[in-house]
């Protein structure tokens, strides 16, 4: 935190505290709901916080519940009138409505809904009707609409009447029979046309959509990819049902993020910040995880076991070296690749060139680490082990040739497993380890037994 944001939140504290409340409610006014929100979680007790939120100034009110985590919302929304809970809910985009009640206990969900305008209440319901993980689930039925035939002065006069309640007023959209989209329009298209021009004459007719039932992490890849600030949601028929915005594209985007290391670390994706989660739960999504490895390193095990009248102890003390090595060396390049798949920069057509190129790098890496690893037992190792220079020979070419074979699976299992419509973060990490270790240790006992 910047020593201007502590600054800000003592005096908060202290106008709060001594009851200064006029004073507090100006200060807020000129600080971001994120911030207000995150000084009253990270300073507040609960009963605090019903109060500080019942002294936000009106404007503010319902910017800051949208930024308070699920835990806070559902302890102000017990404390709330149904009077109080009315005014937050209409004050709030339908997306952001959806996405509190995605988070609530049903007695919650069944409060809110009640307090809710019918019409709002209607189109909260076609919003969760939409399956998670869809443009569908986190699209806004708020938008601009425009008529084709309506003058640009007109344009404006719409904008003026309706723009106040939509989420998003700088993209319009050009609609023609039951709402079939046909055109979209900026305000700096308006803005600089005549007052009598046509829409349909300024309007771009190109447009890029999305469907309902779209990924949302593709639907948010595409605002990225084309720098739109909203993109239209259709439907089958090419109906516009709503639009998805940036902020709700970079949540998306962060979600998919966290869950990806989440998962390439071992651990069951949550939704709850870290400091929210209790003892029980880390523990659920974690100990799953180390059983299926603890399972898999069996493998390894029996390997050691059959070879182990067959290699001597300084071989055996080179064992973890070299699995290590391996198992860093495909860790790295499986995260770029399932970072290259995440963003659509390679797919499984571009499998032979990805090879290639890791092959290529894996050679150069190999070689430069398997020096390393010949220079460190002849001149370190051999301090007190007497290790011949056949044995530094034999170890230094098992790590060229693991590091080659652990680099080929990191790359080619993503990509296989995207084609097999799996998730390669969940892939790479559990069944990458035990492939590389095996394959390290097969390598590493048959070479050694083949030369000596």
């Amino acid at each position: 935190m910047s020593e201007e944001m502590e600054v800000l939140y003592e005096k908060l504290t202290f106008f709060f505290e001594t009851r200064k409340f006029a004073d507090l409610r100006m200060t807020l006014l000129d600080m971001a709901p994120a911030d207000i929100a995150l000084y009253a979680e990270d300073n507040l007790d609960e009963k605090e916080i019903i109060v500080f939120f019942r002294l936000l100034p009106k404007e503010l009110a319902s910017d800051v519940f949208i930024e308070f985590d699920a835990d806070t919302q559902e302890t102000l929304i017990k404390a709330f009138t149904d009077k109080e809970l009315k005014a937050v809910i209409d004050d709030m985009f339908l997306d952001d409505t959806v996405d509190v009640i995605e988070e609530m206990p049903a007695n919650v969900v069944k409060r809110i809904l009640k307090n809710s305008d019918p019409e709002n209440r209607k189109q909260i319901n076609e919003l969760l009707a939409y399956p998670d993980d869809t443009a569908g689930s986190i699209m806004t039925p708020e938008f601009v609409s425009l008529s084709p035939t309506m003058t640009v002065e007109e344009a404006f006069d719409k904008i003026r009447q309706t723009g106040v309640n939509k989420e998003s007023i700088y993209t319009c959209y050009v609609v023609g029979k039951k709402k079939k989209l046909i055109g979209v329009v900026t305000v700096k298209d308006l803005l600089l046309s005549s007052k009598q021009d046509l829409i349909e004459n300024i309007m771009t007719t190109a447009v890029i959509t999305v469907e309902t039932l779209e990924d949302k992490e593709q639907v948010a890849l595409k605002l990225s990819k084309y720098d739109f600030i909203a993109l239209p949601v259709v439907d089958k028929e090419g109906l516009l049902v709503g639009i998805v915005t940036v902020d709700d594209a970079v949540d998306v985007i962060q979600e998919e993020a966290t869950e990806d290391i989440h998962k390439m670390a071992g651990v069951a994706p949550t939704e709850k910040p870290y400091l929210k989660q209790s003892i029980f739960s880390i523990w659920r999504a974690r100990a799953p995880w180390l059983i299926i490895l603890l399972i898999t390193s069996t493998f390894t095990s029996m390997i050691l076991a059959g070879y182990e009248d067959r290699l001597d102890a300084i071989l055996y003390a080179f064992v973890p070296m070299l699995m290590g090595t391996a198992g860093n060396a495909g860790g790295q390049t499986s995260v770029t690749v399932i970072r290259a798949i995440a963003v659509e920069e390679v797919s499984f057509g571009d499998i032979l060139k990805v090879i290639l190129k890791e092959l290529l790098v894996s050679l150069l890496v190999g070689i430069s680490i398997a020096i390393i690893c010949f220079a460190k037992i002849m001149l370190l190792d051999r301090l007190y082990n007497d290790i011949s220079i056949n044995y530094a020979l034999i170890i230094s070419l098992v790590c060229l040739i693991s590091i080659v074979m652990a680099k080929l699976v990191g790359c080619i299992l993503p990509l296989v497993a995207k084609k097999c419509h799996l998730d390669p973060a969940v892939v790479a990490s559990p069944l990458m380890t035990t492939i590389v270790d095996a394959l390290s240790l097969i390598i590493y006992c048959t070479i050694s037994i083949a030369i000596l």
